[in-house]
């Protein structure tokens, strides 16, 4: 995933180190590969892969294979991910669900898999780069939350399992940083009215579009708050790659350790009203708001 972000500024790190780096990108004429080619060394080898085609991950599993064969694979930085829905859980289509679960974790499980052989011969490292969203409830953020939830303990499984082999498995967990579309008001109002004309009337009806309004404003909102400077995760996931002991998890971003020591140690409706002040509080869904406004005047 080096079409832009994390992916992107890490293979530059790696390749300026004097690594050799397959970087995969969705597309090799895109503005993401051209930046590479104009920034990095020859050394440096793009590769196309889209990560819900089994197809993509297979011809570059090949080439990989064809080009370490002798040496084996010192590294696999598992970054790519998808989200592009801000809605509760019910409002989420199904299809969102499934498109995050192959982007997320099929596609990284069977790019895993695929490069192990490799990795094992090198007693090699495997980095992940996962989310917060993945351990707690955020709201609003149920398909991409689950999607990394089975990531993380993928890759958590992996990491037990193939230590006999010398495998070092290590997990990224990022606060809000700006990457890819990530930041840009105009595609996440686009996604909303998709959203919005995808719902079923009876469930627009119990919500209303204002809540779906309020949910996009509010995120929107949040957006100004994501870091620039990447080079925390670029060093996470260096540091995962070449520590003699790395971390299990890293954690860079502000706020994380007030964030998870919430979690762990106070009550969930504690943790629940932070996340909700944190992140996004939505407004009470028309119908709940009506039913309220009845009971008042009774």
């Amino acid at each position: 995933g080096c079409d832009s972000g994390f992916g992107q500024a890490t293979a530059r790190h790696l390749d300026a180190m004097g690594f050799r780096v397959f970087a995969s990108v969705l597309d090799l004429q895109g503005p993401g590969a051209q930046e590479l080619r104009r920034t990095c060394s020859p050394r440096l080898t793009l590769l196309q892969m889209d990560l819900t085609k089994p197809e993509d991950i297979q011809h570059v599993l090949q080439h990989i294979q064809t080009h370490t064969n002798g040496t084996g694979l010192w590294g696999l930085v598992n970054n790519a991910g998808f989200n592009d829905t801000i809605a509760d859980a019910e409002l989420s289509p199904l299809g969102k669900f499934r498109t995050c679960m192959e982007v997320n974790f099929f596609g990284s499980l069977e790019l895993t898999k695929g490069l192990l052989p490799l990795l094992r011969s090198a007693g090699g490292r495997i980095v992940t780069v996962s989310s917060p969203a993945g351990d707690l409830p955020f709201p609003c953020l149920a398909a991409y939350g689950a999607s990394k939830a089975a990531l993380s303990l993928l890759m958590d499984t992996f990491r037990s399992e193939l230590q006999p082999w010398g495998i070092k498995v290590s997990i990224i967990l990022p606060g809000y940083y700006k990457t890819g579309t990530t930041c840009d008001p105009a595609f996440w109002n686009l996604q909303k009215q998709r959203l919005v004309a995808s719902l079923p009337q009876e469930l627009l009806q119990a919500y209303g579009e204002d809540y779906v309004e309020e949910i996009n404003r509010q995120f929107i909102q949040f957006m100004k708050v994501a870091v620039e400077d990447l080079s925390a995760v670029v060093n996470s996931i260096t540091d995962g790659l070449l520590a003699a002991n790395p971390a299990v998890r890293y954690y860079p971003g502000q706020g994380l350790g007030l964030m998870y020591f919430i979690h762990r140690y106070l009550p969930y409706f504690v943790r629940d009203l932070f996340l909700k002040g944190f992140f996004i509080n939505p407004k009470l869904p028309r119908a709940l708001q009506q039913e309220h406004t009845t009971t008042k005047k009774a």
